[in-house]
């Protein structure tokens, strides 16, 4: 009989020693490297929200319950909260596995080297050691006197543990809300979305993207307006096509193309005018008429057009819909852009027009929102990038008795170049967030992913610099992402994880 309690209060011990490592291990490793530590629970599915507070209070922890295994007196006690930790840990990392939209980097050092299903099994040896050592503990007196008697331990063992996975379903529920909806601007970085495909030296640097259709990819060109590169999307050949039209008696200064299924669009603002012909032939045979000056288009369909146009007050921009086909061509809805400070620079920004989803998004420059429109030009819903810019960050002057504005003083770009792709919305973010290092900014370009169906944001990723040039401008399609640097267009091949944002969409509609 001595000799089994002999044995159990060895095997206590050996695990309460087995736990001290553990802890003081853990604990010593991640203030070694506590930048690095913040900056992975930054990038936790799980903890995101309360990374601050938790990379103080989890070596806090774990140094205290080391403390209490060393002192027989709160043995006991730092069993218990051994337990309770460890099936906390076991429970984040199987959240993670089945049910996080990405999986994270894992811990320092040596559990570093562990794949996360090894590290859970590794979690729940501790766990099984735990409750073994306090189903081995001594019946003690509780305070009225009463012993301690095998029920009530196990009452006590599964409450930690179902208390403890109870708090960390909380976490993660209450920390997902807040990075989709209310995010305190920590970007998640899940493992490679996109992988690099190939790099395709166009040799100049005056391409943009036109459009796409499912066999290729446009490349208009702002040195030669009616000349277009076409690159198949699987094959990567090159094809030139020339635009045939009598451009002498019209005098363009602003020329872009936009292709939409079978159709093309020759567009210039500044004339103003838009033709438009069939693929079939590259004809621009047909001129829309009545067409207002305009700043940005987008074309809807062969008689639609949406564009921004700066007939407001003041010259301010206003967004409306250009239709052939009624009698009252344009309808401007000046309720779509909001003005800030001058309602020129601060209503900048970007327009784009996903044919598939038939809506229009329009992203603003300089603060961090965006607009999505239907096809009649009325206003869907307004929306929050998720950096903090609510006000535009600009210095406007007026010259020539008001006559002309200029920027004083260079401004905050908060979102530059976006791209749209059926229910998702790709901004290039120049705006770093919490957790986020230097050297990425410098090396790459942060693109970050919005649900246009829920309001909310995804995920975030990096597009390396080629050649250490700048973006002009990037292009997704349900499988590729394409994106100008310099002379240079990257093909970015979509992952799953991306990929499957997209098609959920489609499995819903089915």
């Amino acid at each position: 009989m001595k000799l089994q309690v002999s044995l159990k209060n060895t095997f206590v011990e050996t695990t309460s020693l087995l736990f001290v490592l553990l802890f003081t291990y853990a604990a010593i490793t991640k203030l070694l490297d506590f930048e690095n530590f913040q900056v992975q629970l930054g990038q936790s599915p799980l903890l995101s929200s309360y990374a601050i507070w938790i990379s103080y209070m989890v070596i806090a922890i774990e140094l205290l319950i080391s403390l209490m295994l060393m002192i027989p007196k709160f043995r006991t006690a730092g069993l218990y909260a051994s337990l309770s930790l460890m099936s906390m840990f076991s429970s984040y990392i199987f959240i993670m596995l089945h049910f996080s939209s990405f999986v994270p980097c894992s811990c320092g050092g040596i559990l570093e080297k562990m794949s996360w299903n090894v590290h859970l099994i590794f979690n729940l040896f501790f766990v099984g050691l735990a409750l073994a050592s306090l189903l081995m503990l001594p019946s003690s007196k509780t305070t009225n006197g009463n012993q301690t008697n095998r029920k009530k331990r196990w009452f006590y063992i599964s409450s930690n543990i179902i208390f403890s996975i109870i708090i960390v379903i909380v976490l993660f529920l209450s920390s997902e809300k807040i990075m989709h909806y209310k995010n305190p601007f920590i970007r998640r970085f899940p493992k490679h979305p996109i992988v690099q495909d190939t790099i395709i030296d166009l040799k100049y640097n005056s391409y943009y993207f036109a459009g796409s259709d499912r066999e290729k990819i446009y490349l208009g060109n702002y040195s030669n307006p009616l000349h277009i590169t076409a690159i198949g999307k699987k094959t990567k050949e090159r094809e030139s096509i020339k635009i045939i039209f009598d451009s002498k008696k019209i005098l363009f200064s602003s020329v872009k193309i936009r292709i939409r299924d079978s159709s093309f669009y020759l567009m210039d603002g500044t004339v103003p005018a838009v033709f438009t012909g069939s693929k079939s032939d590259w004809k621009a045979n047909r001129q829309l008429t009545g067409m207002p000056y305009f700043t940005l288009a987008e074309p809807i369909n062969p008689t639609k057009i949406i564009l921004r146009s700066s007939n407001g007050r003041n010259a301010e921009h206003s967004i409306g819909i250009f239709d052939e086909t009624r009698s009252s061509k344009i309808k401007y809805n000046s309720r779509l852009l909001q003005k800030q400070i001058d309602g020129i620079f601060d209503t900048d920004g970007t327009l784009l027009f996903d044919e598939k989803a038939n809506r229009t998004v329009y992203t603003y420059y300089y603060r961090n929102q965006y607009i999505v429109i239907d096809s009649n030009g009325n206003l869907e819903y307004s929306a929050n990038t998720i950096d903090t810019t609510t006000k535009a960050k600009i210095k406007v002057a007026h010259l020539k008795n008001n006559t002309q504005r200029k920027l004083s003083a260079p401004a905050l770009t908060v979102n530059a170049y976006t791209a749209v792709c059926e229910n998702l919305l790709f901004v290039n973010s120049k705006v770093s967030g919490r957790f986020e290092s230097d050297k990425l900014w410098e090396q790459s370009f942060i693109i970050d992913v919005y649900d246009l169906n829920t309001k909310s944001y995804l995920m975030s990723f990096s597009i390396y610099k080629i050649d250490n040039k700048k973006m002009s401008s990037f292009f997704v399609t349900s499988d590729y992402l394409y994106a100008i640097m310099g002379t240079n267009l990257g093909i970015y091949r979509l992952r799953d994880l991306l990929k499957n944002e997209i098609n959920s969409v489609k499995s819903k509609e089915k």
